[in-house]
């Protein structure tokens, strides 16, 4: 088995994935394997892809599955080949030759370390864009993490161990399955950093998944309910979370307001009001609301 399984969702990507693996077989680092998970392309990806890893001197396999989503895409990929670390690379996005020899001689040389990440290069439309401050990558995230996601499944390489003990990508998620997992993790693990910017991701294209999707934070507040539910927190942590939160809510129940849909504002004020419920500093504030766990966005 190699120590890395490198695992590449695909869906309706044929000519992207295709750079995709070009940038994985071009690793200066050799001891890895590839999985492409097609979920249920309509496009030849699947093809393009056997195409793509013809001739590859490490294993390399397509797996197909009917289009069941990202997060068990990755999970299944994930189990094909029984690699000590997985690395994840999206479709739309390429690594740069040394990516994988950098990050591998990184956690090798910090054995306290199951989890890395690199920095990033952006391409938005054809067009270099740099990262805003808020996008900072640093080891203890987990606070900065609430607002956004700051870890990037392009640019992560972390234990078989860890991702198993976390239970992988929560596959109910359609969209922010990143966000749901890298919060469970970043809660307890320090995210190792290789300051070089060693992936290339490449936005503003029509098949991106953040695009396809109206009210990405319906899903982060989903989000933060699991977290909240499943993660024992520390108080200043939950406060935080709790803070979070309610802010997306009160902004998902305004824009439903204005869009006249009524029950979904409310349903976002009452939902609010249970999040509220869960930090103790903050609960004399807020009116009682229905249980956080009958609310699902």
């Amino acid at each position: 088995m190699p120590n890395v399984a490198v695992v590449i969702p695909v869906r309706d990507r044929a000519a992207m994935v295709c750079e995709a693996i070009a940038s994985v077989r071009g690793q200066t680092y050799r001891d890895l394997g590839i999985v492409v998970v097609d979920d249920g392309s309509a496009d030849g990806s699947a093809a393009a892809a056997e195409a793509a890893l013809a001739g590859a001197v490490v294993p390399a396999r397509v797996v197909c599955q009917p289009g069941r989503g990202v997060a068990a895409a990755r999970n299944a990929g994930a189990a094909v080949l029984d690699a000590r670390w997985i690395a994840f690379l999206d479709s739309d996005d390429l690594w740069l030759p040394q990516k994988l020899a950098r990050q591998m001689a990184w956690l090798e040389a910090r054995p306290q370390y199951c989890l890395a990440q690199t920095e990033e290069r952006w391409i938005d439309a054809g067009r270099h864009r740099n990262p805003r401050d808020w996008h900072r990558k640093e080891e203890r995230i987990f606070l900065r993490s609430l607002a956004r996601c700051l870890v990037s499944p392009s640019a992560v390489v972390l234990a078989r161990a860890l991702f198993e003990s976390y239970g992988g990508f929560d596959e109910a998620f359609a969209v922010c399955e990143d966000y749901e997992l890298w919060l469970r993790v970043t809660a307890r693990e320090a995210v190792g950093l290789v300051a070089e910017a060693l992936v290339v991701k490449r936005g503003g294209h029509a098949g991106q998944l953040s695009r396809s999707t109206w009210g990405l934070d319906r899903w982060r507040v989903a989000a933060l309910a699991k977290l909240l539910a499943t993660v024992p927190l520390r108080d200043e942590e939950r406060a935080a979370v709790v803070a979070v939160a309610c802010a997306k809510c009160a902004v998902l129940a305004a824009g439903a307001q204005r869009r006249g849909r009524s029950e979904e504002a409310s349903r976002y004020r009452r939902l609010a009001a249970a999040f509220t419920a869960q930090a103790p500093s903050v609960r004399a504030s807020a009116p009682a609301g229905e249980p956080f766990g009958k609310v699902r966005a």
